[in-house]
Order: C-alpha cells, then sequence, then structure tokens
C-alpha cells in the first residue's frame, strides 16, 4: 500500500522525539506519539501502520492521523492532541466569573491571615 503521508524525520527532530521517550518526562499520549513517529520513520525503521497500531495498543487511525498531523503542520502538532472543534463540556466558568472566583478566594485569604483551609 502506498501511504499517502510519509513521515520523514530530520536529525534533530529524530534525537527530539527519542529524548521525549526516554525521559518519560510527559503526558502518556505525547510519548506514544512520539513513538509512533519513531517507528513509521522511512529512514528508520519504517513499520507498517498495522504493526505500529498492534506494538502500542492504539487504532490504525491513529497512527494514520499522527502522520498526517506530522506532514501538514509539523513536529508539534503531531505530538500534541488534536484541539476539538466543539468540545464536548463547555467551561464551568467564563472569565468573569473566572475573576470573581480568584478575587473571592484572595480575599478569603487576606481575612484569615494568609492561612489556606
Amino acid at each position: 500500500m502506498n501511504k499517502k503521508y510519509i513521515v520523514r524525520l530530520s536529525d534533530e527532530e529524530r534525537e527530539q522525539v527519542a529524548e521525549l521517550t526516554r525521559t518519560g518526562k510527559a503526558a502518556a499520549y505525547k510519548i506514544r506519539h512520539a513513538q509512533i513517529l519513531l517507528k513509521a520513520d522511512a529512514d528508520g525503521p519504517a513499520w507498517t501502520d498495522e504493526r505500529i497500531a498492534e506494538s502500542f495498543s492504539v487504532s490504525v487511525n491513529t497512527v494514520l492521523s499522527v502522520r498526517q498531523r506530522l506532514v501538514e503542520q509539523g513536529l508539534e502538532a503531531a505530538l500534541n492532541r488534536k484541539k476539538q472543534a466543539h468540545p464536548s463540556r463547555s467551561p464551568r466558568l467564563d472569565g468573569e466569573g473566572e475573576a470573581r472566583l480568584i478575587a473571592l478566594r484572595c480575599s478569603a485569604r487576606n481575612r484569615s491571615g494568609g492561612q489556606h483551609r
């Protein structure tokens, strides 16, 4: 099968992604996306999408979307989750409500002598 989105990491990108997987100090999805990119690299292992999906317990569509985001939008977009166009939940507070909550909390802290409750 000819792949539409070919992953070719530069030496710098490959090192950045490899470092991310080695340290393990990132969100699990971000590390998984980094692992996907390393295995999909045409100048590296060049695993099939099916093998990558099976190895990292993700769907083939996840592998395809990570590939596509790398090619179309760059490394950062490929490593991070795609932002939802229509989030399933609306925020509990708007900017005004958040400002009131912070002001209330700060004034309560000042009245109690700076002690947390």
